[in-house]
């Protein structure tokens, strides 16, 4: 059998895994810094919890889990038979009660229902974990991806959105990578439909707009058009999509959605909290444009592009002050971001920004000249990690040339050789792998040795 991998996943070797680690470990330090704890919840979730929370086409997307327990035959049939009813669209709990998480939001809604009465409000968590999609892959779009979350739940403010957007902006500038932050109000997206029939076309609409970026304001509005909306309304949709093309300021644009809207009390509710983070939070941008056609959102949502490399969003998120209702515990708003590390990754690769030190992945490497000498080589090693140096002893004795094409292809900072004459005179060999320079030292020396080197 030919070894592969399922289409939209990856192995991660050792260079990308310490690359990916550089992402994850610069986000958790700024979420920490801004008083988020850590939180977990299991790589599946049962059906119910999942779907209906995203839409139609977010539904469309949710790997379902088979049903264990198929070790008897008349489990079998009974699979088979379930499966049938499903592709006859009936709705049957048989086969599948279970399903990958989609995202993290909804899990950790439901975590909050389960444990509301033991959670401490504002509770403000994140959560690094994988999550799965069953989506056509292509550039910057796996099937199984890592999601980085931070939420505030039991909170109205809206300082926790710039409190979020802050924090978009200190990754984002420790990870050099050059960003175009963008808001917009689902407010203002709820006084569109009303203005457009009615709230029932709020969903139809978001999607619609959702795609405009992929696929262009004329099919936008043919979608439109199939999905109901008459010419009047799609003539206003229109109109406020081109504010967008009209204005590249926040101000102008704040006073033509005001203008627009100056008769919906909702869509004025929703500029005046656009207007607040366009106040308290610099170089933003307010685009009318934005959807998040996610069902639960309901007031400020936000999206990050990379400037510099051609990629959808690497960041989104927003204002969902019901979510917890879904599962029978109203009345706890939240808010939330999202970071896409696997677009990130792809944004820092291509632009070279990781950090060339990410590579050593030890400091020194001792040569194996046999077992006469490993004694002191075990010494040595001791020695360095208890100073919590890393280090290794290659294992096998081979020619010192092939030991040495080892390390170089390891990156390793540093090598270090206890031969006869070392051996016998209570010293060690030690090489700076960079610079060539060389010196015989005592063992308690060669910390020191290193870290002039500036190599440490």
């Amino acid at each position: 059998m030919k070894a592969n991998l399922p289409q939209g996943t990856r192995d991660f070797g050792p260079e990308i895994v310490k690359k990916r680690q550089y992402i994850f470990n610069t986000i958790r330090t700024v979420f920490e810094l801004y008083g988020f704890q850590p939180l977990e919840t299991p790589a599946f979730e049962n059906m119910e919890t999942l779907m209906g929370k995203y839409g139609d086409e977010g539904d469309k997307l949710i790997f379902k889990i088979l049903n264990n327990g198929l070790e008897r035959v008349e489990k079998h049939e009974q699979a088979k038979t379930d499966f049938e009813k499903i592709l006859e669209g009936k709705n049957s709990k048989g086969i599948t009660e279970r399903a990958l998480k989609y995202d993290l939001t909804i899990p950790f809604a439901r975590y909050v229902a389960m444990n509301h009465g033991q959670i401490n409000y504002p509770f403000k968590r994140y959560q690094i974990q994988p999550v799965w999609r069953a989506d056509k892959p292509q550039r910057g779009r796996y099937r199984e991806f890592t999601q980085c979350d931070a939420d505030v739940v039991g909170s109205q403010s809206l300082f926790n959105e710039v409190e979020l957007l802050n924090i978009y902006k200190e990754v984002f500038q420790r990870l050099e990578v050059k960003v175009e932050v963008c808001i917009n109000n689902r407010k203002i997206l709820a006084a569109l439909a009303e203005m457009c029939g009615g709230i029932e076309k709020l969903t139809s609409i978001t999607i619609a707009i959702d795609k405009l970026d992929k696929i262009g304001i004329d099919k936008v509005i043919d979608e439109l058009r199939l999905r109901g909306n008459e010419e009047p309304s799609i003539e206003l949709i229109k109109t406020y999509l081109q504010l967008a093309q009209q204005n590249n300021d926040n101000a102008k644009t704040l006073d033509a959605l005001k203008s627009l809207f100056k008769n919906s009390e909702i869509g004025l509710e929703g500029i005046s909290e656009l207007e607040y983070l366009v106040n308290h939070v610099d170089d933003i941008k307010i685009d009318v444009t934005l959807a998040r056609g996610l069902n639960y959102y309901t007031g400020s949502i936000v999206e990050v592009k990379p400037v510099d490399v051609q990629m959808g969003s690497i960041g989104g998120g927003g204002r969902y002050d019901d979510l917890t209702g879904l599962f029978d515990v109203p009345g706890i708003p939240g808010v939330g971001i999202s970071f896409g590390v696997d677009r990130i990754y792809d944004v820092m690769d291509e632009l070279n920004l990781f950090p060339e030190t990410l590579q050593n992945s030890v400091a020194m490497m001792l040569v194996n000249f046999g077992t006469a000498f490993e004694k002191k080589n075990l010494e040595i090693l001791q020695y360095l990690r208890s100073n919590n140096i890393s280090c290794e002893l290659y294992p096998d004795v081979i020619k010192f040339d092939k030991q040495l094409k080892y390390a170089n292809k390891r990156k390793v900072g540093f090598i270090a050789m206890v031969g006869e004459d070392e051996l016998r005179d209570g010293l060690v060999s030690v090489k700076n792998f960079t610079s060539g320079e060389q010196q015989k030292l005592k063992m308690e020396e060669i910390i020191g040795f290193m870290s002039i080197s500036k190599n440490l």
